[in-house]
């Protein structure tokens, strides 16, 4: 197997058939199927009656034979521990990476506008943020401490006290002769310089399950945010009423659109970025041959070096493609039908670029630009829409952890035309007390 991307030729008809076949498997990775919903439903019913014993039962059969219910919780002394031998200059990123971060979402909060009066009512609106609040770290397959930091600042920054913030992350998956692992220290460090006091050991569903219903152990809340495998998907998707959700956040995607001017290294680079992720899923759009083969040449130079070399060459030949446009307006065209997670634009003027396209969980400007400083450092957050949900969704941000709320005030009384017309109204809708209800007030 190679470091090679399959491409389809958009002006022959085997290419157009070629690329829409694998837009629709694009399209369907956040349909939730019904193997997911069936997994997902039985878990969480298995949470929701059992409690701990369910989480204790889950986490046997992947992380730790012997896991028992004192585990689920990490002691308040483990992430002391833990943020204490967390030194140097991996300390310093963080460090750095939290308050960019913060900045950067302080800056985009929104704040209660000024009232408007309008015929003697005063109008307003107010955010207030979503509390207590659960967060989703992959901790599975991947050590993900970043998302932690991508998940937790936007809500702190919202208002949400990180007392009332409670981390779901889970042990390694076990491989078979294996012994077991615990939860990333990484991770529970950055949980403690955070301020962050409640952390359980524990993923999948019953993760889900357990900060929606609450168990002995897990205190419920009233938002679960965070990515995951489509299963969690699938178990924030049927628990949404019972608690508050985010969108569909799953395997990596991204677009890069590059033309004659991009710097083949870099493109080839960000795309093995994102195929690393077992499953990631790349698109390299171009309206020039010369500068897809440019870069399929560099990403079969490169690969050698990778320590996941594997999984890259197999997003790259199984889940990813290039696609040779007509010009840039039909590249234009297919990175909006993508809609993917992150979009770059490796081309002269990425400005321009970017005031055609409608749909992208976040944009990348110009081939200096990695994708790798939105996943860790630059102030967006890194959980994103993906399964090209970027058509309608967003990514985490402080608006996730806020609600807003409008407030009305009639401080002089009602003015006799108001009182009329709402009782106009409400008296041809049938709703007579509702009449009555301003009438009193005249």
């Amino acid at each position: 197997m190679s470091a090679r991307l399959p491409i389809y030729d958009l002006a022959s008809q085997d290419g157009v058939a070629a690329f829409e076949q694998r837009l629709g498997r694009l399209r369907a990775s956040s349909s939730l199927s019904d193997q997911y919903r069936q997994v997902a439903a039985d878990l969480i019913e298995q949470t929701r009656r059992d409690g701990d014993a369910a989480i204790v039962a889950h986490m046997r059969q992947w992380t730790d034979p012997d896991f028992t219910a004192d585990r689920i919780r990490v002691g308040r002394d483990e992430l002391e521990k833990a943020d204490a031998a967390l030194t140097g200059e991996l300390r310093s990123a963080i460090g750095q990476a939290i308050g960019q971060v913060t900045e950067y979402q302080a800056h985009i909060r929104p704040s209660d506008p000024d009232p408007i009066t309008i015929h003697g009512a005063e109008l307003g609106l107010r955010f207030t943020p979503i509390t207590p609040a659960g967060l989703l770290v992959p901790g599975g397959s991947a050590v993900l401490f970043s998302t932690l930091i991508m998940l937790a600042v936007p809500a702190i920054v919202a208002g949400v006290d990180p007392k009332a913030i409670s981390v779901v992350t889970p042990q390694p998956y076990r491989k078979e002769g294996e012994p077991a692992r615990d939860v990333s220290p990484i991770t529970l460090a950055v949980a403690n310089m955070l301020g962050i006091e409640r952390v359980y050991r524990i993923g999948g569903p019953p993760a889900v399950a357990a900060l929606a219903h609450g168990t002995d152990t897990v205190t419920p809340v009233n938002l679960i945010a965070g990515p995951g495998h489509p299963v969690v998907q699938a178990a924030k998707l049927m628990l949404r009423g019972v608690v508050g959700t985010d969108d569909y956040y799953g395997a990596s995607e991204a677009v890069v659109i590059a033309d004659q001017t991009a710097d083949p290294r870099r493109v080839a680079a960000d795309l093995m970025a994102q195929a690393e992720h077992d499953p990631g899923k790349c698109f390299l759009v171009a309206w020039d041959r010369g500068v897809i083969e440019a870069v399929e040449r560099e990403m079969d130079r490169q690969a050698p070096g990778r320590r996941r070399r594997d999984a890259i060459e197999r997003s790259l030949a199984e889940e990813s493609c290039a696609v040779l446009a007509r010009d840039l307006n039909e590249a234009a065209a297919i990175a909006d039908r993508l809609a993917a997670e992150h979009v770059n634009l490796a081309v002269a003027d990425p400005a321009a670029l970017l005031a055609r396209l409608q749909h992208g969980g976040e944009f990348f400007l110009g081939d200096a630009t990695p994708v790798a400083a939105g996943d860790y450092y630059a102030g967006p957050s890194h959980v994103l829409p993906t399964g090209t949900t970027a058509r309608y969704a967003s990514g985490v941000s402080v608006y996730t952890f806020l609600k807003r709320s409008g407030t009305v005030a009639y401080r002089n009384g009602m003015p006799p035309q108001a009182i009329a017309d709402i009782a106009a109204m409400a008296d041809a809708e049938g709703l007579d007390g509702h009449a009555d209800s301003v009438r009193v007030r005249g």
